[in-house]
Parts: C-alpha cells; sequence; structure tokens
C-alpha cells in the first residue's frame, strides 16, 4: 500500500492526521490492553513504541522491549502476537541460525520480535554469541556485526547492519548488556478479575489492519519533523535511558493531548522500577550505606558497626552474604575497594576505631547514585516539541486537562496539581551540575 503518495496528496487530510495523532495512539493502546494485561504505563511505552517501529528511520537510538516475566503464561508471547499485527515489517521468531540472524536484519531491517530468549541464551553458544552481538549494537544507528562470507580459500569477513527495532521476550533477567539498552516490560500472570479478550487473528484481522494503516499514515505526517525535534527527557533516566527514551517522547509531543505528559511518566515508572530491580550489588551496597548515614544523622560510623546495620536489613542481601553469614567489616571494606573508599581511623568519643566518615562517600554517591526526581507537566491540548522545550513549568491548561481520575488509577500517590511535581529536565545544550551522574559499571 502506497500510503506515502495518498498522504502526500492530500494535505488537508495531512493536517487532520496530525491532529489526531493522540487519537490514533489512544486506540492502539486500548486494542493491545484487550487481550494483554498490562498496567497503564506499560501499554503507553508499548503504543509509543509500536509507532516508533514506522519511524526508525528518523530516530539513531532504538530503545528495546524487554518483555520478561518470572513465570510461563503471563503474556509474553501474547503481546508478542498483538504486536506482530501492528508494527511496521514484523519478523516474529524464536531461534534461527547465526547466519540467517544477521543476513536478514540487514537486509530487511525488521521490527525483530524475539521470543523464549532465555532458552536462545543458554542454548547453542555459538548462536548466542551472536545474538548478543547482535543485541550489544543494534540499538544504535550504525552498529554493526562483523562476519565470515565465502568458501574455501576465498574466505572473507563483511560487516552487517544490526540497526532496527527489537522486542525481546523470555523468562526471567536479560543479560546485563542487553537489559541496559531496553524498557523493561514486566508481565504478571493475571490475577483472578483480571480479564482480557481471547486473541484469535483471524477476528480481529481486518480491525487491526484499519488500525496500523491509520498508524503508518500518521507517522508519514510527523516523519520529516522528527529528526530536529528535541524532546525534554526527565532527569530521573539516566544517560542510556534518556537516549532509548528520546525517540519515543518525540512522538509523544507530536501526538499531543495527554500523551508528552503521561509518556514521561511512564517511562520514569518504568525505567526507574527496573532500575532497582536490576540493581548492580555496588549501587545496591551505597544505596544502603546512603540510607544508614541519613537514618542515623552520623558523619561517620565504625567499620563493625556500618557491617551490623547492612545486616539488619531486610530487603538486602547482607545478612548471608558470606555462605549463610553476615557481612563482615573485611568483607564490606573489600566491597568498597573499587569505589576507592577505604576504612580508616576515626574519633567516636575515647575510642579511634577503623571507620569511615559521611564524606569518604561524597564522590561515589553523586556519580552512582541518582537524586529523587519528579515528572514535569506539560500543557496536555497544545504540546509540541517546540513547545515542550520551551516550557516544562506547570501551568492552568495542564492542571485542567489532566483528568484527576485518570492520573489517580495509574499513580495514586503522585498529587498532579502540586507545582512541586515541577523538576528541571535536562536540555540538548548540557545537563545541571547538581544533577547525578550514572556511569556505565
Amino acid at each position: 500500500m502506497n500510503l506515502t503518495y495518498e498522504v502526500q496528496s492530500a494535505p488537508i487530510e495531512r493536517q487532520g492526521l496530525r491532529k489526531t495523532g493522540g487519537d490514533i495512539l489512544d486506540a492502539v493502546l486500548s486494542f493491545i490492553r484487550r487481550f494483554v494485561c498490562l498496567s497503564e504505563p506499560q501499554a503507553r511505552v508499548v503504543t509509543l513504541w509500536t509507532a516508533h517501529t514506522y519511524l526508525i528511520a528518523a530516530a539513531d537510538v532504538t530503545p528495546y522491549l524487554a518483555i520478561t516475566s518470572a513465570e510461563k503464561q503471563s503474556g509474553k508471547t501474547r503481546l508478542l502476537e498483538v504486536l506482530e499485527i501492528l508494527v511496521e515489517n514484523p519478523w516474529p521468531t524464536g531461534r534461527v541460525t547465526s547466519a540467517v540472524l544477521v543476513r536478514k536484519i540487514h537486509a530487511q531491517h525488521p521490527t525483530l520480535l524475539l521470543d523464549e530468549s532465555d532458552a536462545a541464551f543458554g542454548g547453542n553458544k555459538e548462536y548466542a554469541e551472536t545474538l548478543r552481538g547482535v543485541l550489544n549494537t543494534g540499538h544504535r544507528r550504525g552498529g554493526r556485526a562483523s562476519c565470515c562470507v565465502g568458501q574455501g580459500t576465498s574466505i572473507s569477513s563483511q560487516d552487517f547492519s544490526t540497526f532496527c527495532p527489537k522486542a525481546i521476550a523470555g523468562i526471567g533477567k536479560l543479560p546485563d548488556t542487553v537489559a541496559d539498552r531496553s524498557i523493561p516490560i514486566r508481565l504478571k500472570r493475571a490475577a483472578p478479575g483480571e480479564v482480557v479478550e481471547r486473541f484469535r487473528r483471524s477476528n480481529v484481522g481486518p480491525e487491526a489492519k484499519a488500525l496500523k494503516d491509520r498508524v503508518a499514515a500518521w507517522c508519514l505526517t510527523v516523519a520529516e519533523s522528527l529528526p530536529a525535534s528535541h524532546p525534554e527527557l526527565p532527569e530521573a533516566l539516566s544517560d542510556r535511558q534518556q537516549d532509548g527514551a528520546e525517540p519515543l517522547l518525540a512522538i509523544a509531543d507530536m501526538a499531543g493531548g495527554q500523551w508528552p505528559q503521561l509518556a514521561r511518566r511512564a517511562l520514569v515508572d518504568l525505567c526507574t522500577e527496573g532500575q532497582a530491580a536490576d540493581e548492580s550489588i555496588g549501587k545496591l551496597l551505597l544505596t544502603d550505606i546512603s540510607q544508614i548515614f541519613e537514618q542515623r544523622q552520623a558523619v561517620k560510623i565504625g567499620s563493625a558497626d556500618l557491617a551490623d546495620s547492612l545486616s539488619e536489613i531486610e530487603t538486602s542481601p547482607w545478612i548471608e552474604w558470606s555462605n549463610g553469614k553476615p557481612l563482615s567489616a573485611a568483607r564490606l571494606a573489600r566491597l568498597l575497594r573499587p569505589f576507592d573508599i577505604t576504612p580508616h581511623s576515626i574519633r567516636l568519643e575515647d575510642k579511634t576505631p577503623k571507620g569511615y566518615e559521611r564524606a569518604d562517600f561524597d564522590d561515589a554517591f553523586r556519580r552512582y547514585l541518582r537524586a529523587p526526581s519528579v515528572i514535569p507537566h506539560f500543557d496536555a491540548q497544545s504540546a509540541t516539541p517546540q513547545q515542550a522545550n520551551a516550557d516544562a513549568a506547570l501551568n492552568e491548561s495542564a492542571k485542567r486537562n489532566i483528568d484527576p481520575a485518570v492520573a489517580a488509577s495509574i499513580w495514586p500517590k503522585t498529587n498532579v496539581y502540586k507545582p512541586c511535581c515541577t523538576v528541571a529536565l535536562s536540555r540538548p545544550q548540557g545537563k545541571s551540575e547538581e544533577v547525578g551522574i550514572e556511569e556505565d559499571l
């Protein structure tokens, strides 16, 4: 279907599509949630990612969808099945040869819908390493995988493009390098009372095709504007998370309505939750130590006392850190050594034990722990990429156009009406020096 000719030959229809972008995305969101048990933030991000597959040519980075669950029958495969009839150029697969994987991505730039990734990574070593290489490089335009080509004495190497949209479904955790490039969609098995429609492709095919055509046509109307857009990026996200969020937020800003604000909330909700769940031991240790200093309002703590306090935290692993025994002062020192933090003599009343001062952790806290942030508000009716860049402050229009019932149902603990919810956002020209820096470990 030649959508390019149809849209370009009808400027009035083109303008109408631009105005109804939010309505089209709303329809996609509702369609997906009919068949898969997703939270509102999850459905919103998946919807934006669906539109992103049509606009991949306008993006330099593509965020992966990491669709995971703790157990089977949680809706992972069903979500891929629904996406297959909505996204651009879908390639649903569970396992192919290494040669087919890199060559098909290079030749067709499909939307890869990879199921049972846990089996893929745990199976054939050659395929697992090829898949890992494709995923590690394929999130950014220009990513390449090098493979041997030819036969006999004519063997040489060739670089194959790995850049394309990817949704990866599996049980448990993805490899850290892949998860770092992904937006986590952690599915849970439907609870009693949570009912979704039975998915029958033959029944919903015509409806899905009509919806897919609407998405494709609208995406054509905004494609030229996206490369020049610079959406505001929530500071609560790490640098790599901001890279992945940018193309999705550019689409949300183009859609207007409630999409600019709710998309930012959804991304922060999912990414920070996933980041906490996948926290490295080092960052978890720093987080717990920071909380201990804060709770005590202390400027120095002895090594043994700090180790004991860490072992009292029920939600952390320190109580059984060493073969079922609590974390010791000596092992604590070894864990802190990579952060250039070492115990030294401190004075506590009339004693001088080995310990740590709060100032010893300042650099590590600043670099690896992100300060709490809240989400900005946007004019829900007239948000555009330019307006989003120029005005991130809460205003009366935004307050009027946010449905309290919708906001309360999505984030019941967040008061969307209080001006204290506005925060500084990252700017294309630079970042605030006061914001914590998160580096790759």
